[in-house]
């Protein structure tokens, strides 16, 4: 498995230096913002809202912080114009990359984001015809359940059902997420994740010869600060 898959993000994000949680924290501070613009900011009415605080809880980001960007989102305090937008783009190895940005700075996030596919041997281009918008929930806990409550998760809304090293992922359509969480919150298993992505049709293993290339590009993306999430058809 890869050191860049979705599962080693979030364990990066708990286990965090000092260094980088501050990254991590302004990335989750402005997905947090954006939530509650969006559908308020009562975590009990707002499902989005609920799991990105869940995210920064996991993350151990302060609750302070997390007040702050709730309040930042519902107007309550002054905060800078956040807004969300979605880069398409080839990366290393004809990887496929769409690129989630939250800035409240459009010109200088394109900027960033074209040298950064341009420094790794890409460019920005049209890859959406190859990902589904869908709800995905991971979770470590349920791979010894699995096999007892398959059926009941396909008549919750699960789409597909992927066991990996980590643990299992479930994808559904994106009004399903809400009840395969409520599903597994009745069942008490608990989720790494529960967000919506874009899943890519078809994926691509990359070589060894490129694995570095685009797990270099992986972690320049992780890095930037404005980069909220990415979404890629390759498997490492």
């Amino acid at each position: 498995m890869s050191g860049h898959s979705k599962w080693a993000t979030i364990k990066r994000a708990k286990a965090s230096t000092d260094a980088k949680r501050g990254a991590i924290f302004t990335k989750l501070a402005k997905l947090i913002t954006v939530a509650a613009k969006e559908k308020g900011g009562n975590l009990d009415t707002n499902f989005n809202l609920r799991m990105v605080v869940e995210k920064a809880r996991a993350a151990n980001m302060p609750k302070d912080n997390i007040e702050k960007a709730i309040k930042r989102g519902t107007g309550e305090l002054e905060g800078g114009q956040i807004k969300e937008l979605y880069y398409e783009g080839i990366g290393p190895a004809n990887s496929q990359f769409i690129v989630k940005v939250l800035t409240d700075n459009k010109n200088r996030s394109a900027a960033e984001i074209r040298h950064l596919f341009s420094k790794h041997g890409g460019s920005l281009g049209s890859v959406m015809w190859n990902f589904d918008k869908k709800g995905v929930v991971r979770s470590s806990n349920l791979k010894s359940q699995i096999d007892n409550l398959e059926l009941e998760l396909i008549e919750a809304g699960a789409e597909d059902i992927e066991t990996e090293e980590e643990g299992i992922s479930i994808i559904s359509a994106i009004n399903d997420l809400q009840n395969i969480n409520k599903f597994l919150e009745k069942h008490d298993i608990k989720t790494e994740s529960a967000d919506i992505e874009y899943v890519p049709k078809d994926k691509n293993e990359v070589s060894e010869e490129n694995r570095e290339k685009v797990e270099k590009f992986i972690e320049a993306l992780e890095e930037n600060e404005d980069i909220a999430d990415y979404y890629t058809n390759i498997i490492l």
